[in-house]
């Protein structure tokens, strides 16, 4: 691949140390926070997933040899970028606004993404989750989450897209209907080592909807490639596999077997009955069959029987965390937005250190042969450089 550009960054030591084994902030509202240094733990340890098939690929990284001091700028001019995929050394990414931009040697495309509902561009709503299908090479086939309106209604849908000559041409709707609005939208895809599609799916600033088991909004969806739902779903015939989120963009499988999600806390929404909610309390949260993340019956370190708390909660300032990535020593690394950082988090000291600062607001982050990619988010709420965005390397 060749490389746009190249600078010299100071990257954390901790990350430097890790030793391998083998996912918007709420609209503009939380632009203008920092990461604040005050760290609170819930009390809940993290518990593993029943994974079905092997643990993932990232048991073979190695990134340790990407961690030299700096990046390379890999693409740039990208807009509003959202999601990162890989097809060997081929990378793609969506565009909340529309398209997908192929990088392959050094020279970047915007691909037609053409669906059969037109997408809708609002707020935080558009072209968003994506994640190519596991035979990808052979099929052509993908899946993305997209925004659409409905005699009126705002909404989002999952559809399977297949590449053709080029262009990513809708095969079949998985399912639709998901809320939507102008925030909260959720819409990370991702491809569980058990081979099922999995979903995020925002409360849409409609925090009742993360308590309704009969509606997708606030959730942890799961379904088969196809769009069935799982026989072991914990709910009959429902795609809900976890639910009282707020506003999840990140999923990732440490190769331990661990699924671990990323969720916005309330920083910046306004509370029914008036005034807005300042309490920040970002969270990281160990995903579980059937669990009730709680949502908004309690907030950050608070716990009620039948619920389950998150393994890490931001301070009072927020961080937004957005797209996260497993390393293969079971710590995650974690996008964030407000935060204007990559952080690491481990979850045995539940701890969350920067990684990578300086460059605005971050996105998405994904490890690809080796090395850690991440996408910055200057053109949606930030202040963009002349390049912004860009896709980085670190080395």
């Amino acid at each position: 691949m060749s490389i746009l550009n190249t600078k010299t960054k100071t990257l954390t030591a901790a990350l430097l140390l890790a030793v391998p084994i083998s996912v918007y902030a709420a609209d503009q509202r939380e632009t203008g926070q920092t990461a604040g240094s005050s760290i609170q733990t819930a009390l809940a340890a993290p518990v593993k997933t029943a994974a079905v098939g092997a643990a993932a690929s990232p048991a073979a990284v190695s990134p340790v040899d990407s961690l030299k001091g700096g990046y390379e700028a890999a693409a740039s001019k990208l807009k509003v970028p959202w999601s990162i995929q890989f097809a060997g050394e081929t990378v793609y990414i969506t565009q909340r606004g529309g398209g997908i931009v192929e990088v392959k040697n050094g020279k970047q495309t915007v691909q037609e993404v053409r669906t059969k509902k037109k997408l809708r561009v609002v707020g935080e709503a558009g072209l968003t989750g994506f994640v190519l299908d596991p035979k990808f090479s052979k099929n052509k086939y993908a899946y993305i989450y997209h925004a659409y309106e409905e005699k009126g209604e705002a909404l989002n849908r999952i559809v399977k897209v297949k590449l053709v000559n080029g262009v990513w041409r809708e095969q079949k709707e998985l399912l639709s209907g998901i809320p939507g609005g102008r925030i909260h939208e959720g819409g990370r895809l991702a491809i569980g080592p058990d081979g099922m599609l999995y979903s995020t799916a925002g409360d849409t600033n409609r925090r009742e909807l993360s308590q309704d088991l009969s509606s997708p909004g606030g959730k942890v969806l799961r379904m088969t490639t196809s769009g069935k739902v799982p026989a072991d779903n914990p709910f009959k015939n429902s795609y809900v596999y976890a639910y009282g989120l707020r506003n999840s963009q990140g999923l990732a499988w440490t190769p331990d077997g661990t699924l671990y999600a990323s969720d916005h806390g309330p920083s910046g929404a306004p509370i029914p009955g008036g005034g807005t909610d300042l309490t920040g309390l970002d969270e990281i949260n160990v995903i579980k069959r059937g669990a009730n993340y709680g949502w908004p019956k309690v907030q950050g370190t608070e716990t009620a029987p039948g619920l389950t708390a998150p393994v890490y909660v931001a301070g009072d300032r927020a961080i937004a965390p957005s797209g996260i990535a497993a390393m293969p020593d079971n710590k995650v690394l974690v996008a964030t937005l407000a935060g204007q950082s990559l952080k690491l988090f481990d979850p045995k000291a539940r701890t969350m250190t920067d990684v990578l600062t300086g460059e605005g607001r971050i996105r998405d982050v994904a490890l690809h042969n080796g090395k850690i990619y991440v996408l910055t988010n200057n053109t949606s709420g930030g202040s963009p450089g002349a390049d912004d965005d860009r896709l980085l390397i670190l080395k």
